[in-house]
């Protein structure tokens, strides 16, 4: 675990801490909000619903979304975009692009097709800048090439966008990632269930590059609340790609078989409720906590599809950090346990 403080004070006045946001000068609240589910992918959130969670969020100091072009076919942009205009706080909105089509791949990664997706997350996000735009977990074939970096970076100079990072799959793309000059935020997937990217995390912080970690609580599972005999629904990802039917296996339950996920993500809460005390939180706060104690973190983008997710969320910030044992005991379990099952790119 990089960069681990156990003395860390516990509770504070207000529920929400922030971080430096790599070099940018910009504070980004710890935990922050994914909206991948506002467009798709997670059964069916209202419009109504929507404003709702992103209402929340910025009314309990989140100051941070991330969406894509592709959530939706640009429905997650549109709705965050119309959210923006009815605020006066500095909310910092992450985009990607890399996955929408048309043109699809590997037309995506042009100059005109990346310059077309930038003009398209600007028209929907109704701002004449965009914050942050990263490249969508593309080939790692097209990283190692270089050009589609040397656009985000004439996009930059073009002000068009401010910053530029990249969402990647694995921890060899990462570090591909990290050579490149300039780059501001990496994305990954880290969790209970994935904890190789420490490596990663400790040397993105090591150069000032800002780290958000997507699916921290591997789609659900560490919230503790399935059971073998869950279903979700006909549009949900958790339904249709539970074995890479649509995408990368690892963005659907962290790429473990769901059947064993359940059964591990139960024999793990025993070893989070060790340092629960008098607060008593929910597992999904002390899963969230687990990842908010590396401090090389910059942020966590849980999702939510209802308000109250949201504020169950944000009280991961204001946990005391989990005790070393406890660190230890939930790294032995990963070692023996979780990391076997793990499928996909890592």
């Amino acid at each position: 675990m990089g960069a681990y403080h156990p003395h860390w004070p516990g509770p504070l006045l207000s529920p929400m801490r922030y971080r430096p946001f790599g070099n940018t000068g910009f504070k980004v609240s710890e935990v922050s909000l994914g909206c991948w589910q506002l467009g798709a992918d997670w059964g069916d959130v209202s419009g109504e619903e929507a404003d709702a969670i992103l209402k929340t969020a910025v009314d309990n100091g989140i100051n941070f979304f991330d969406t894509a072009d592709v959530y939706g076919a640009g429905r997650s942009e549109a709705i965050i975009g119309k959210f923006l205009k009815s605020q006066n706080k500095k909310i910092f909105v992450a985009t990607k692009i890399g996955r929408f089509s048309p043109p699809g791949w590997p037309e995506n990664f042009t100059l005109d097709a990346v310059r077309t997706h930038v003009m398209n997350c600007k028209k929907r996000l109704q701002v004449g800048c965009l914050d942050l735009v990263q490249l969508h977990c593309i080939p790692a074939g097209e990283m190692k090439k270089g050009l589609v970096f040397e656009h985000l970076r004439a996009l930059q100079q073009e002000h068009h966008i401010r910053f530029w990072g990249a969402s990647v799959e694995s921890v060899d793309e990462g570090f591909l990632c990290l050579q490149q000059q300039g780059i501001c935020s990496l994305q990954i997937i880290y969790n209970l269930f994935r904890q190789k990217p420490e490596s990663l995390i400790k040397e993105a912080n090591r150069k000032g590059v800002a780290v958000i970690v997507r699916l921290p609580l591997a789609s659900g599972l560490l919230a503790g609340k399935f059971s073998p005999s869950s279903s979700f629904p006909l549009h949900d990802h958790r339904n249709y790609n539970q074995d890479g039917q649509r995408f990368n296996v690892g963005e659907t339950f962290a790429g473990i078989p769901f059947p064993k996920a359940v059964v591990l993500a139960e024999q793990i809460k025993p070893i989070l409720e060790e340092t629960a005390g008098s607060q008593n939180p929910a597992m999904a706060q002390r899963s969230l906590r687990w990842i908010l104690d590396n401090a090389d973190v910059t942020t966590i983008i849980p999702g939510a599809t209802k308000s109250h997710q949201v504020r169950e969320n944000i009280l991961a910030s204001s946990l005391a950090p989990l005790t070393e044992g406890t660190h230890r005991k939930l790294n032995s379990f990963y070692k023996e346990k979780v990391e076997c099952l793990i499928r996909g790119p890592y």
